[in-house]
């Protein structure tokens, strides 16, 4: 069972729990309402955060696990400081507002804490998993020298298809040749802004397995991962973008690869099989509100440059998507097989339009306002 500290009843938080060791560390924060957190301060040994819309009856203290030695909270005007004194120096690697459900009665906000030494450069993971295709380095593999404590948001983007894969074939289009111009542009969109680390899943013609590019994402410990496709149909009429995320059928499929690949034992979580199966869950959980919050900012970004499927928020099982730690989505830029969206897609105006929103939708994400957080 997870340690945890029963708090007063008069209050809005009811208790607090800890998971994994010094190689990772979640703490969960049970609430009898919702809230809104955000860092207060970072530093050697001390996090403190403000939770806001909260009550609590008296100042309550308690001890930890793993990278946590203690926590406090105290009340202050307008909701509840909490503070975690940590063993080491470390670094937020998540935090996230989870909803009442599936016997949780309550919210619980989770702060997910790792050693601040530990995060490897995303470029350099990339290039590792990738070392066998012998791919040219991408433009973040220049970067390498920056500091481990590097603020910006990891963007891993998928170019659908590739090398022996050609995708789809609309006119004399390949998908693969379409999903990678657009998978440059948007890295080269993103990386000018100076708020991001991008890593490519494939920045030329090579053949990538699904597992791989789903390897990259969570080794680089991505904030978001997004995999660019172009759709196609019988019927060329049909045309229209859409967006998919993770089905709920499709959960045992990613519970069965996490068991395969040892997740849990790898990240250092808790060697317990229960204690893991609860981890997985309020992951997964939590990974699929963020995939499908992104979706809807997507659709509301790109639908002012491209026409939408009738049903353009879809769920499926596509392996690309399982990740249960990495909010992921699969954007369909179009039709290939439809005469206007292959043309829209081949034309390198009209698809850097396309970019532009799908850059626009990702700035809007990581705002502040975005109540599900991802850090």
């Amino acid at each position: 069972m997870w340690p945890s500290a029963s708090l007063a009843q008069a209050s809005d938080l009811t208790s607090v729990r800890f998971g994994g060791n010094r190689e990772a560390t979640r703490l969960v924060v049970d609430l009898s309402s919702e809230t809104s957190g955000r860092i207060v301060s970072e530093s050697a040994g001390r996090l403190i955060f403000d939770l806001s819309g909260l009550t609590l009856a008296e100042p309550l203290r308690g001890g930890g696990q793993g990278l946590v030695k203690a926590w406090s909270a105290a009340p202050r005007p307008g909701g509840v400081r909490l503070t975690v004194e940590t063993s080491e120096s470390v670094r937020v690697q998540r935090r996230f507002l989870l909803p009442p459900g599936e016997g949780a009665p309550g919210f619980r906000y989770v702060i997910d804490l790792a050693p601040a030494a530990s995060r490897t450069d995303s470029t350099d993971v990339a290039k590792a998993q990738l070392t066998s295709l012998k791919a040219p380095a991408s433009t973040s593999s220049r970067k390498a020298t920056r500091a481990r404590t590097d603020s910006r948001r990891i963007i891993v983007i998928d170019a659908g298809h590739g090398g022996r894969d050609p995708g789809a074939l609309g006119g004399d289009q390949h998908e693969k040749d379409i999903t990678l111009a657009a998978a440059r542009s948007l890295r080269d969109r993103l990386e000018r802004t100076g708020r991001y680390r991008v890593v490519m899943t494939r920045d030329r013609d090579v053949y990538v397995s699904l597992e791989a590019r789903v390897q990259i994402a969570r080794k680089a410990n991505a904030d978001l991962f997004i995999s660019l496709h172009a759709d196609a149909g019988r019927d060329e009429s049909v045309r229209g973008a859409s967006v998919y995320t993770l089905s709920e059928q499709a959960v045992g499929r990613s519970a069965r690869l996490v068991t395969r690949d040892d997740w849990f034992m790898k990240t250092g979580h808790h060697s317990d099989q229960s204690v893991s199966g609860i981890l997985f869950d309020l992951t997964q959980r939590a990974t699929k509100n963020r995939s499908a919050t992104f979706a809807r900012i997507l659709l509301d970004e790109i639908e002012d440059e491209q026409a939408l499927l009738r049903r353009s928020h879809r769920e499926a099982g596509l392996a690309v998507l399982l990740a249960p730690d990495v909010p992921a989505v699969l954007l369909e830029m179009g039709f290939i097989t439809n005469p206007d969206d292959q043309a829209f897609l081949a034309d390198p105006a009209s698809r850097n339009r396309l970019v532009g929103a799908v850059a626009s939708a990702i700035e809007t994400y990581f705002r502040g306002d975005v109540r599900v957080a991802s850090r």
